[in-house]
């Protein structure tokens, strides 16, 4: 499919609807920026992983508006063409009318063209309220990196009958309220597919299986260059590759002609 000079909602759901998958990268700043969009990424997610991959912290939890704020319009200054989604950090949207403030610096100060939050069921009044004054949301379900606390760990969810009904219930939800789009994180592939199957909005899947609309990795992850020890799903495409421009390249390929993820990545 030709892409539009710039990428909105609208050709992403387009995407799904043809059944081309959707190629998607976290991103922090002006240079990789600038390489990503050459490369012919389509979707951007300026994540909060940017507290672990850029600020040292050993989770998402420190994040702060600020931090997104200056992330967020680092992209903005000289994204052309990809379709931004801006993090809302940890502790930034306890209530609608916090979420609607800090939603509309993420768009007039950062450039976001949506924004994202985690959970399901319970963020329903907040999606409603966000998309009601014209701000898209990207809902986000399985595992939540802001409350890794609460699971004890960066585990897969969805495993049991019982959570993995509750997540599919999150995401009909989250799309019920009025959200454009979803990320799948770390839940089983099988279980993805069926959130997939039973909403109209794209999916964005991250340890999440193959059939989800697209597919997402925290770009450093990607590249090799994070520290510790990285989660399954995950694949250095900067070693298979040789080079940043290439290794990006073939991640987008491997995305669109559905070689990434393989069965050894999924749960």
């Amino acid at each position: 499919m030709n892409k539009p000079t710039a990428i909105n909602l609208e050709h992403l759901r387009a995407l799904r609807a043809s059944g081309e998958k959707i190629a998607c990268l976290t991103v922090y700043d002006a240079g990789f920026t600038r390489v990503l969009e050459a490369a012919g990424i389509e979707l951007f997610i300026i994540g909060d992983s940017l507290g672990m991959v850029v600020m040292g912290y050993d989770s998402t939890e420190p994040v702060t508006m600020e931090d997104m704020v200056y992330h967020a319009a680092n992209v903005a200054r000289v994204g052309k063409h990809a379709y931004r989604i801006v993090d809302l950090p940890a502790g930034s949207y306890a209530s609608p009318a916090q979420a609607l403030t800090n939603a509309r610096r993420l768009v007039e100060e950062g450039g976001a063209h949506m924004v994202k939050l985690e959970g399901g069921v319970a963020m329903a009044e907040i999606v409603g309220t966000l998309t009601a004054n014209a701000i898209p949301v990207c809902g986000h379900v399985g595992l939540l990196p802001q409350s890794v606390r609460q699971y004890g760990g960066y585990k897969v969810q969805g495993r049991e009958l019982e959570s993995a009904m509750a997540i599919l219930a999150d995401a009909r939800a989250l799309q019920a309220a009025g959200a454009g789009m979803l990320v799948i994180e770390c839940v089983p592939a099988s279980l993805a597919e069926e959130i997939t199957a039973a909403v109209s909005i794209p999916t964005i899947g991250i340890g999440a299986g193959p059939a989800c609309d697209g597919q997402v990795l925290v770009l450093y992850d990607m590249l090799g260059i994070s520290q510790g020890r990285q989660p399954r799903f995950v694949h250095d495409f900067l070693a298979q590759y040789g080079s940043i421009p290439a290794a990006i390249r073939g991640y987008i390929d491997a995305v669109k002609s559905g070689h990434y993820p393989a069965a050894e990545h999924s749960y």
